[in-house]
C-alpha cells in the first residue's frame, strides 16, 4: 500500500468495536497507513403528538463525537504513532461507512454491535458493509 492508504473503521461503542479499532490501529502501523474512526448517528424514531422532537439535535451530535472520543482513549497506547482522523456523521444504518469505503483501502467493523439481536452470528451493518462496500472488509469478532 501506499504512504497515503486509509484504513477505516466504524465504531459503537462496544465491545466488539473496540477490538476491531485495536486491529485497525495496529493494521496500521504495519501498513504506514492512517486510520478514519467513523461513527454514524441517527435521530430515533420517536412518535411525539407534537411533531416536535424531545430531544435537542445537538445532542444526538455530541453523544456520537464522545463514542468516537471514548473508543480512542481506550486505545491511546495503540494509537501512539498512528495518524489518526475522526468522523461522526449523521446517517443510517450502514449507509455512511459503505459510502465512505470508497475512500478507503480496507474497512474494519466489529461483528456484531449494540443490536437487540444476541442470537445473530453476524450485525445488520456489519452484512451490509461486507456486502457493499467499495474496498476489501475485515470483520472483527471476539477473542
Amino acid at each position: 500500500m501506499s504512504e497515503h492508504s486509509k484504513i477505516l473503521v466504524g465504531v459503537d461503542g462496544s465491545e466488539n468495536s473496540q477490538r476491531a479499532l485495536r486491529w485497525a490501529l495496529a493494521e496500521a502501523r504495519l501498513r504506514g497507513a492512517t486510520v478514519e474512526v467513523a461513527h454514524g448517528w441517527h435521530f430515533p424514531y420517536i412518535a411525539d403528538p407534537s411533531g416536535m422532537a424531545p430531544y435537542p439535535p445537538d445532542a444526538f451530535r455530541d453523544s456520537a463525537e464522545l463514542v468516537v472520543r471514548e473508543a480512542l482513549a481506550a486505545c491511546a497506547d495503540e494509537a501512539a504513532g498512528v495518524q489518526v482522523t475522526t468522523s461522526a456523521v449523521q446517517t443510517t444504518g450502514a449507509n455512511f461507512l459503505i459510502e465512505a469505503s470508497r475512500e478507503a483501502d480496507l474497512v474494519v467493523i466489529g461483528r456484531r454491535g449494540h443490536g437487540g439481536f444476541l442470537s445473530l452470528v453476524m450485525g445488520s451493518v456489519a452484512q451490509q458493509v461486507t456486502a457493499h462496500a467499495h474496498c476489501p472488509v475485515v470483520v472483527v469478532g471476539p477473542e
